[in-house]
């Protein structure tokens, strides 16, 4: 499996995975002028998409939908964040299903998606483990308050970890934001902090030679080099060495 940051950040967000010719995006966040763009760079043409697969509906994950029409690309969502989205052709309209209370597994050829709640205020919002038939796996969080056993269960086994570090607690309550704004994103319905990514990313590396992205990094409470120090200072704990049991990059694009 090929991973591809198409863009990450306050501005927009959008993942492309690609696997024996067939191209899959999380979320569409940005312009689709700049989406096909990016994946021409990636050596991706924007007709191998077959699938975008959206996290939640809001505009920096869904602004560049209109590729869908465009290219023909199916686009999933699950039925709450269904009400959020339009523009999107009726036949290109997938749901994400949910059974005895789980979301239901997508097969695309040699490729399973498998959905799982998140936790954001949107209206029904959730991230994503995809799995290779040759045993690649890759999990992508963006906007989630907090995290979980059962989003650390989907996670697990993952060798690309695609997950948001959005900002630094203190540089929050510093900031000349509202009230209400540092709020939402401080609470467990808005962003994760770089040491909630920390700490959910101990829980996962084993040492295996995995790949973080820390990705969705806000622009005014976050610095990529706090994250990253935040991170490896906590994977040092549990005896894991940057570059040496794993690879670690912080994407702002």
């Amino acid at each position: 499996m090929k991973v591809d940051i198409i863009a990450s950040g306050s501005g927009g967000n959008c993942i492309a995975l690609t696997h024996e010719g067939r191209t899959i995006l999380i979320d569409a966040g940005v312009a689709k002028t700049k989406i096909a763009k990016r994946l021409l760079e990636c050596n991706i043409r924007p007709d191998q998409v077959t699938d975008i697969f959206i996290t939640h509906a809001h505009g920096d994950h869904i602004k560049g939908l209109p590729l869908a029409n465009k290219y023909r690309i199916n686009v999933w969502a699950t039925d709450g964040e269904w009400k959020g989205i339009s523009g999107v052709d009726e036949d290109l309209r997938r749901v994400v299903e949910t059974r005895y209370s789980k979301y239901v597994s997508i097969q695309l050829g040699d490729i399973w998606v498998y959905p799982f709640k998140t936790h954001h205020d949107a209206y029904e919002p959730i991230g994503y483990a995809i799995e290779a038939d040759d045993g690649s796996r890759a999990c992508v969080v963006f906007d989630t308050g907090k995290y979980d056993q059962d989003m650390i269960d989907m996670m697990e086994g993952s060798i690309y970890i695609i997950i948001e570090a959005n900002h630094d607690p203190d540089m929050v309550e510093a900031s000349d934001y509202p009230l209400s704004v540092q709020s939402r994103i401080l609470s467990d319905l808005g962003h994760l902090s770089n040491e909630q990514t920390a700490e959910a990313l101990q829980k996962l590396i084993r040492g295996d030679g995995e790949r973080i992205y820390l990705t969705h990094l806000s622009s005014k409470n976050n610095s990529p080099i706090l994250a990253k120090m935040t991170v490896e200072a906590a994977l040092r704990k549990k005896g894991f060495i940057a570059g040496t049991h794993y690879e670690i990059e912080v994407v702002s694009t």
